[in-house]
């Protein structure tokens, strides 16, 4: 009989490798959401956008050739449940959208950060760390749960079974739904190809076009990884069930949560309910990826607060980013790569929420 512990530990290093190699290509070729916007917004230029866009094209498209295939349920994930939570959706998306602003970098970057000897960010990842755990289960979840997620749409009362797009476009047409996400998966992934590539610039970008390349590969093999290699029975309960990972279903890389997940690990170290998880070991592995790039090329630096403004402003950004990412159910990464990756319609609207926020945030800063 096989272990029960064996998947589970696959699931948990396996995370932690490929957060690894995340944390340390992203360190290497400065990959940052909210710096590609802003590059938008305060310099037209297109260059990081392009490379987060790519990524997502590279997430999409792998991410769906493996549910295609059979060998991963993406149907099982948070972001593909058939109730829509709209208003949470979109309003915490783009209060994280306004918190990575004013806190300089999303949580993803502030790992890569950290990796790389700043304690600036290690301060802006334990609040926001509090943040979303009171979100996930303190004073921020009542409100949460109370007034932000009863306004939803239930999408069962359509014949729906979830959110995907691809779904959508089957109930609307009548296409088959393997035809349907093939058709989805291929439209969206060819227009952010064309757009992408059209540039001279960052075709001859060698750096930017491997480091999207590999980061979206990166999603699409957590999504296997926890999905087909983690996903098996449970010789003590005979339960078929995903191991290691903290929604007890697929999964693929996320940081808001986890952070949140993290530190209550630290702080409660000898409770024997809690767990390393698949999520867990991502946020370690993002660190130390990063730091290892950073000690490699001597490019590791501590760095601090510059000033009290700095210190209250970075804070406040913390906060909204822990209470906006666990309530847009992720980050940059966790529905900006991840979520995306899935044809969510909620996925959609989270990262809406989160350009919108960021976008607004910038235009309030110029001003």
């Amino acid at each position: 009989m096989i272990d029960a512990a064996s998947p589970a530990t696959l699931v948990i290093w396996g995370g932690f490798v490929l957060a690894f190699i995340f944390g340390a290509v992203a360190n290497k070729t400065n990959f940052c959401t909210m710096g590609a916007i802003s590059d938008v917004v305060n310099m037209e230029h297109w260059g990081r956008m392009r490379m987060w866009l790519l990524t997502i094209a590279v997430a999409v498209v792998g991410a769906n050739l493996l549910y295609f295939f059979g060998l991963i349920d993406l149907g099982k994930s948070v972001y593909q449940r058939p109730v829509l939570p709209w208003l949470s959706l979109a309003l915490g998306g783009a209060l994280f959208g306004v918190g990575m602003t004013i806190a300089a970098g999303c949580t993803n970057k502030n790992l890569v950060r950290l990796g790389g000897g700043s304690l600036r960010s290690l301060v802006v990842l334990i609040v926001l760390a509090i943040s979303a755990y009171m979100t996930l289960k303190g004073l921020f979840a009542q409100w949460r749960v109370a007034y932000l997620d009863p306004v939803a749409l239930d999408l069962s009362v359509w014949g729906l079974t979830n959110q995907s797009l691809p779904q959508l476009l089957s109930r609307v047409t009548g296409l088959p739904e393997k035809t349907a996400l093939l058709l989805t998966a291929g439209v969206i992934a060819l227009g952010l190809l064309v757009f992408v590539f059209k540039d001279k610039r960052f075709r001859a970008n060698l750096s930017q076009v491997l480091g999207a390349l590999v980061l979206g590969l990166l999603v699409v093999a957590g999504w296997f990884l926890t999905g087909n290699l983690g996903y098996g029975e449970n010789p003590e309960t005979l339960e078929t069930v995903y191991f290691a990972t903290n929604t007890r279903t697929i999964e693929s890389l996320s940081f808001v949560a986890p952070t949140a997940y993290s530190l209550e690990l630290l702080m409660l170290w000898t409770d024997k309910s809690l767990r390393v998880t698949f999520g867990v070991a991502s946020v370690v592995g993002v660190v130390l990826g990063s730091m290892a790039y950073a000690l490699a090329t001597k490019k590791f630096r501590w760095e601090g607060f510059a000033s009290m403004d700095d210190l209250r402003t970075q804070l406040v950004g913390a906060v909204l980013m822990g209470f906006g990412g666990v309530t847009a159910m992720g980050c940059t990464v966790g529905q900006g790569l991840t979520g995306i990756s899935t044809l969510a319609l909620g996925s959609l609207i989270a990262l809406a929420g989160i350009i919108g926020g960021a976008v607004a945030a910038m235009k309030w800063q110029q001003r």
